[in-house]
């Protein structure tokens, strides 16, 4: 796994921000916004810390999502689920649901409930549209990021 998206990791100091994406299992949505989100990082050239993980972790990222994802030009296969604790998603700036939330974190941090359906035990089309749909949210998340990022060094 990444170093960036282990999931107690500690904050970087010199990151523009701090993500994290959640679920129950951190084998499906989670795993997959994580990915888009490497992706944006790298398209926009920011420095965001991003973590990944779940409630209550799966064994594995789920195939169907290993599938979906190549089709999208992303390797998924050597990802691990992850256990993350409340005490490391209080360190984010922003934290993304997927749609089963009950997490009640410090006001300072931005939690966003994405409610986006699982995809186990989906068939591969279905997704599919949760993937484009999972894709759409981290794209617009950054969009959000790179402006915060930029008014931000504005003000430096």
């Amino acid at each position: 796994m990444d170093s960036d998206s282990e999931s107690d990791a500690s904050p970087e100091s010199d990151a523009d921000a701090r993500v994290a994406f959640v679920c129950v299992q951190n084998a499906g949505r989670s795993q997959m916004a994580t990915a888009f989100a490497e992706r944006e990082r790298t398209n926009r050239d920011l420095e965001v810390e991003i973590v990944s993980g779940g409630t209550r972790p799966a064994d594995a990222v789920h195939d169907v999502v290993v599938e979906v994802m190549a089709d999208a030009g992303i390797d998924l296969s050597s990802r691990v689920p992850q256990a993350v604790s409340e005490e490391t998603l209080e360190t984010c700036d922003v934290v993304a649901t997927m749609g089963c939330s009950t997490l009640e974190l410090d006001a300072e941090t931005d939690v966003r409930d994405w409610d986006l359906t699982d995809p186990h035990g989906e068939d591969e089309e279905r997704v599919e549209e949760i993937r484009d749909e999972v894709e759409s949210h981290v794209e617009a998340l950054f969009d959000d990021l790179e402006v915060d990022v930029l008014e931000e060094r504005e003000l430096e």
